[in-house]
């Protein structure tokens, strides 16, 4: 059974930094491309990074490319995501996702190709 637990969410300040982890059980972690996403209260679920299934490649959102990073630690099966200089518009839950397909070699940026989810952890950036 696919698991993906989300942590490291909480209030940072603007300009300031977090990294969120999520931690994968139940497939096979290596074989696999990871993204994340977020929803702000009353919009809709959006990209914001992705990763691929070695690693080696990654995808951003232009609203955090130069900000975030997302990378993959495939002997810890988790993946994270470095926020750094968060601004106010940043605030959203964030999810971590599973994509469907095996062995991809570009993370996939759109929310239909990925198949499994995490419950999300919070993050709220105060100005």
């Amino acid at each position: 059974q696919v698991q993906l637990v989300e942590s490291g969410g909480g209030l940072v300040q603007a300009g300031g930094s977090l990294r969120l982890s999520c931690a994968a059980s139940g497939f096979s972690f290596s074989s696999y491309a990871m993204g994340w996403f977020r929803q702000a209260p009353g919009k809709e679920r959006e990209f914001v990074a992705s990763v691929s299934w070695r690693g080696d490649n990654t995808e951003y959102a232009d609203s955090v490319k130069g900000r975030f990073t997302i990378s993959k630690d495939n002997a810890k099966n988790t993946v994270y995501l470095q926020m750094n200089s968060p601004k106010p518009e940043d605030t959203a839950t964030y999810y971590c996702a599973k994509d469907r397909y095996i062995l991809r070699g570009i993370g996939p940026t759109g929310i239909a190709a990925y198949g499994s989810w995490g419950q999300g952890t919070q993050v709220t950036v105060s100005s």
